[in-house]
């Protein structure tokens, strides 16, 4: 729906009042005014003595009527140009078309009613979960050819699913400051597993801060008991404190875990978190994020793990939100290196890969997709060793599978995607379409006075006079030659805005301007003008939504040619 509404605001919807007017849309209340009593001569009913283009004149005043007084309002001015002309209609029908027959209409809201139940009970459920499988492929690298040759199979190697994690979790508004958690978890590795399930119940005290109890059961470490507070201390400053005791048929096990947080600048966050239980540690950390990246750094000094790490990460602005990154990790476990990137591949999903290289660790693939608030983990294990080739094969398989994958199937279905989308809006807006072709033409028809007034005017004074002027699709390219052009002929439209020796078209949309209509919806168009001034040949091709100001002398046709 909102794909939809988008592309219905953008290229279906012609009653763009800033064209109509064809006025920047930072005019001034003054340059409405001017734009809007010119055209009112030029379509006021009056003047008409016809039946019929006095009828199209009256239709086509109101219409210029109502973007003035839309634009010169500036509150509707306000609701306009953030939801166009559909903002300022009334009782949520904004994204319905009432020209549907009724059973249409009652489909269309039916099924926006059911997208707007999901969105809600998404957000109020806020659902998340994880998958992670853990794979075993070092036998690739360190393959026993020798000794297993003779077994079923043994010329082959054998790729195995060690462990996996499954777990998933919602939330339960209960009242406004009240709010259930319930979330679960399966775990097992090497055939060996158990799960877990927990209930938390979380209420906002103020507006400073919130508490929450917790009460879990699994089948590998018993009962457990906890409570977790977080306290706003200041506006640049937070603590959380949490403590649990989990019953085991080893006796009761606490543990405690507090984190005091502070913002040393607008990007930067400051962290000290001292952890007190089965693995007592303290750790230091400050993280700053920007737009264009992220660092990290981190010290830990704990049993049994004590450790220093360091970690940044580029964001390419880019419209998939390119990331690449980079860390390194040392303690007495030993140290790892890694790097990595990660790319939106469509709407809702962001597709990561990172090569771990680690001392005794060995090398690594780990491949994550996340999917709304899904998140899958595929962590493969490649070698215990550092093998060059282990790291190669880690780097470049992805990039090249990746990019394979992308061109051959990812492009061509959003390609796809896109043309069968618009061809749907092409054929819903095949009335409206109808309707301003209709509308241009009854324009076309009571300029033509007017246009003859301004052609005697200009060529008595060796003025400005349009020749032939096109808008539409242009097929430049040799190679699209097959692609038919779709263009109209807005010669006279142009030459009526033609005002002492001058044209000056706004950086909006010509498709709104008067006489003009959109010849090939959703596709790049042009507007193509010969013109002649002080009788010389000009020739200018503008983009649709280019500002455009003839004369100029960057426009003359060399003789010569």
């Amino acid at each position: 729906a909102g794909m939809a509404a988008a592309l219905g605001d953008e290229d279906l919807d012609n009653d763009d009042y800033y064209s109509l007017l064809n006025v920047r849309r930072e005019a001034t209340q003054e340059e409405l005014r001017a734009s809007y009593r010119r055209l009112c001569m030029l379509y006021h009913p009056d003047k008409h003595r016809d039946p019929e283009l006095k009828r199209q004149a009256e239709q086509l005043f109101n219409l210029v009527h109502q973007a003035y007084e839309v634009l010169s309002d500036p509150q509707s001015r306000a609701i306009y140009d953030v939801y166009g002309k559909r903002g300022l209609e009334v009782e949520g029908w904004e994204v319905v078309e009432r020209k549907r027959t009724p059973a249409e209409i009652r489909e269309e809201f039916e099924r926006l009613q059911r997208e707007r139940d999901e969105r809600r009970l998404q957000q109020r459920t806020n659902p998340k979960g994880t998958i992670s499988v853990g794979v075993d492929a070092t036998d690739l690298f360190d393959h026993y050819e020798e000794d297993y040759e003779d077994m079923p199979g043994g010329g082959f190697p054998q790729i195995e699913i060690n462990k996996m994690h499954i777990s998933q979790s919602i939330e339960a508004p209960l009242t406004t400051t009240d709010t259930a958690i319930l979330s679960g978890s399966l775990s097992t590795q090497n055939g060996n597993g158990g799960g877990n399930i927990s209930l938390a119940l979380r209420r906002v005290t103020s507006a400073k801060g919130w508490g929450e109890v917790e009460f879990g059961a699994g089948d590998m470490h018993g009962p457990l008991f906890g409570m977790k507070i977080f306290r706003n201390l200041t506006p640049r400053c937070f603590v959380t404190s949490q403590c649990g005791l989990q019953f085991s048929s080893r006796g009761v096990r606490p543990g405690l875990t507090t984190v005091l947080a502070r913002h040393l600048d607008k990007n930067t966050m400051g962290y000290l978190q001292w952890r007190w239980g089965t693995q007592s540690a303290m750790n230091t950390s400050i993280v700053r994020d920007t737009k264009t990246s992220h660092f990290t750094f981190a010290l830990q000094l704990g049993i049994p793990h004590s450790f220093m790490m360091l970690s940044y990460q580029y964001k390419f602005q880019d419209e998939d939100q390119t990331k690449i990154k980079g860390s390194v990790k040392t303690g007495f476990f030993g140290t790892v290196v890694e790097y990595g990137a990660e790319r939106k591949i469509s709407r809702h999903s962001v597709l990561g890969a990172t090569v771990s290289v680690g001392v005794p660790q060995g090398v690594s693939l780990k491949i994550k997709l996340n999917r709304a608030s899904q998140t899958y983990f595929f962590p493969i294990h490649l070698t215990d060793q550092l093998l060059p080739s282990a790291v190669f094969y880690a780097t470049v398989g992805p990039l090249v599978f990746y990019l394979a994958i992308h061109r051959l199937i990812i492009k061509p279905y959003v390609r796809s995607q896109k043309e069968q989308e618009l061809e749907k809006h092409r054929e819903s807006a095949a009335t409206d379409i109808a309707r301003k072709k209709q509308e241009a033409e009854s324009a076309v028809r009571l300029m033509q006075e007017s246009v003859r007034r301004i052609i005697e005017a200009e060529e008595s004074r060796m003025g400005l006079i349009i020749l032939n002027a096109w808008y539409g699709k242009f097929v430049t390219d040799n190679s699209r030659r097959h692609d038919r052009a779709k263009v109209i002929d807005v010669t006279v439209p142009l030459q009526c805005l033609v005002k002492d020796s001058k044209l000056i078209l706004t950086e909006a949309s010509k498709a709104g301007l008067p006489g003009f209509y959109d010849p090939c919806v959703g596709e790049e168009k042009g507007l193509k003008v010969l013109y002649q001034f002080r009788g010389v040949m000009h020739q200018v091709l503008s983009g649709d939504t280019e500002a455009l100001r003839i004369p100029k002398q960057s426009h003359r046709i060399d003789a010569d040619t």
